[in-house]
């Protein structure tokens, strides 16, 4: 069984999460978000060492298994 992230997730966090979700590229997101692709990267580099995870879809399953959205 896995672990809870050691460290919660920061509201940007989430919203980079909740954008992973969809079908939207890197560059996508980081214009809907308002950031530079640079800035999604370390906010989708901090997602995935919190979840333990190595990619996008691992991220968004185990944000399920955690109840994260």
């Amino acid at each position: 069984m896995r672990r809870d992230p050691v460290e919660p997730l920061s509201d940007r966090e989430r919203d980079v999460l909740r954008l992973l979700r969809s079908a939207l590229t890197g560059p996508q997101v980081a214009r809907e978000l308002g950031m530079s692709v640079h800035t999604l990267r370390s906010h989708t580099k901090s997602i995935y060492a919190k979840l333990d995870v190595h990619g996008r879809r691992e991220a968004v399953a185990r944000a399920d298994e955690l109840d994260l959205t």
